[in-house]
C-alpha cells in the first residue's frame, strides 16, 4: 500500500470519526437535557418502527434541514451570506488532522501514524485554524446586513479575541514542560511517571493551565455560560437571517467544536491515548507485578482510552451548558481580560521559576 493510500485512509476514518460523533453529540446533548430537566427527551424518530432511545432522531434532524427551505434576505450581501457558514464548518473540520487518536502502529513492516498530520507545528496549526473560524461569525454578521446580525458578529469577535490571548497563554507553561508542538510528542511525554506511580499527565504538572484553557476553549464554542454571539434574548445572533440547511451548518459547527475542544483537553492535559502504567509489553504496576498483553490489544487499549476521555468532556461541557446561566457581556469580557490573562502569566513565571529550581 503506498503512502498516498495509507494517508486517504486515514483522512477518511478521521473524518468519519468527527463528523458521526458531532451528529450524535445532538442526540446526546437532547438527552441530557431530558434527564437534567426531568423530561425524556428526543425518542419520536424510528427507523421501520424501531426507535432505539431516538437514536435516528440526528438523521430526521439533518434530512428536515436539507429539505428546508434555503431563504436569502433581499437586501443581503447574497455571495458572502451563502459562504459564510463553509468558512466556519471548514476550519473547525480541518483541526482533526492534527489529533493523535493512538500510538504508531507497524502493519506489513510499515510504520504508520494514528494521525493524519503529525508535524512538528501541530498544536499551532490547530490554534490557527479555530482562530480562522471567526471569519465565518463576521462574514455572517456583515453579509446578512441587520444590525442584530452584525451586532452579534461583532460580539463574538471581540470574545474570541479575549479569550484566544488567554488560551495561547495557558498552553505556553506545558510547552515550558514538554518542549514541542507536535501533538504525538506531547501525549508520549505524558506516558512517564512522577514518583514512581503518578501519571505526568498535563493535568497534574500544570493544574492552572488545565483550568484556563478549558474555560477559555468554552468561551471559543460559544455555548451557555459564553453565548454573548448567540443571546437570543438580546440580539438574536450572528445567523439571525439563516435558515435550513446554512443555518444547520452553524450549529453543526458548534457540536464539532465541542468535540475538538474535548480532544484537546484529553491530547494535552489528560495523556492522550496513553494509559496509566500500560507500555509496549503489558501493564507494569508501580505496587509490582506485570500484565502481559499482545501489542495489538495494546492498542485497543490507546484507542478506547482516548475516546472514553474524550466522550467524558463532551459531556462535562454539555452539562455546564444546561447548568449555568448566561453571563453579561461586561462580566465576559471582565473575566477574560481581568482574570484568566492576569492568572496565566502567573501561571507561565510560576512554571519558569519550577523549571528553574
Amino acid at each position: 500500500m503506498t503512502d498516498i493510500w495509507i494517508v486517504l485512509i486515514k483522512i477518511v476514518l478521521a473524518l468519519v470519526w468527527f463528523l458521526v460523533l458531532a451528529l450524535y453529540l445532538t442526540w446526546a446533548e437532547r438527552k441530557e437535557s431530558a434527564v437534567i430537566q426531568d423530561r425524556v427527551g428526543a425518542n419520536r424518530a424510528s427507523f421501520f418502527g424501531f426507535q432505539i432511545l431516538g437514536l435516528f432522531q440526528p438523521f430526521a434532524d439533518a434530512i428536515k434541514m436539507i429539505f428546508k427551505e434555503d431563504f436569502v434576505p433581499p437586501f443581503s450581501r447574497k455571495a458572502l451570506h451563502t459562504i459564510a457558514p463553509f468558512l466556519s464548518f471548514f476550519f473547525v473540520a480541518v483541526t482533526v488532522a492534527a489529533v493523535p487518536f493512538g500510538d504508531d502502529i507497524r502493519i506489513g513492516g510499515k510504520t504508520i501514524s494514528l494521525q493524519v498530520f503529525d508535524g512538528n507545528i501541530g498544536l499551532l496549526f490547530i490554534l490557527a485554524m479555530l482562530s480562522l473560524g471567526i471569519y465565518g461569525i463576521l462574514v455572517s454578521g456583515w453579509a446578512s446586513n441587520s444590525r442584530y446580525a452584525l451586532l452579534g458578529g461583532v460580539r463574538g469577535a471581540a470574545q474570541l479575541i479575549s479569550y484566544e490571548v488567554s488560551l495561547g497563554l495557558s498552553l505556553i507553561g506545558l510547552i515550558m514542560v514538554f518542549p514541542s508542538l507536535r501533538m504525538s510528542e506531547i501525549v508520549r511525554a505524558q506516558g512517564a511517571l512522577l514518583f514512581g506511580f503518578l501519571p505526568k499527565w498535563g493535568v497534574v504538572i500544570q493544574p492552572l493551565g488545565c483550568l484556563i484553557f478549558f474555560l477559555a476553549a468554552l468561551a471559543e464554542t460559544k455555548r451557555v455560560p459564553f453565548d454573548m454571539p448567540e443571546g437570543e434574548s438580546e440580539i438574536i445572533g450572528f445567523f439571525a437571517e439563516y435558515g435550513g440547511l446554512k443555518w444547520g451548518m452553524f450549529m453543526f459547527t458548534d457540536f464539532m467544536e465541542i468535540l475538538i475542544v474535548a480532544a484537546l483537553m484529553t491530547t494535552l492535559f489528560f495523556g492522550g491515548w496513553q494509559v496509566p502504567w500500560l507500555g509496549v509489553g503489558g501493564f507494569s504496576f508501580p505496587w509490582g507485578g506485570t500484565w502481559h498483553v499482545a501489542p495489538w490489544l495494546v492498542t485497543v487499549f490507546q484507542v478506547a482510552a482516548f475516546n472514553l476521555k474524550v466522550f467524558f468532556f463532551c459531556w462535562l461541557q454539555i452539562l455546564i451548558r444546561w447548568t449555568y446561566p448566561r453571563l453579561r457581556y461586561d462580566q465576559l469580557m471582565d473575566l477574560g481580560w481581568k482574570m484568566f490573562v492576569p492568572l496565566s502569566l502567573l501561571n507561565i513565571v510560576g512554571t519558569a521559576v519550577v523549571l528553574s529550581l
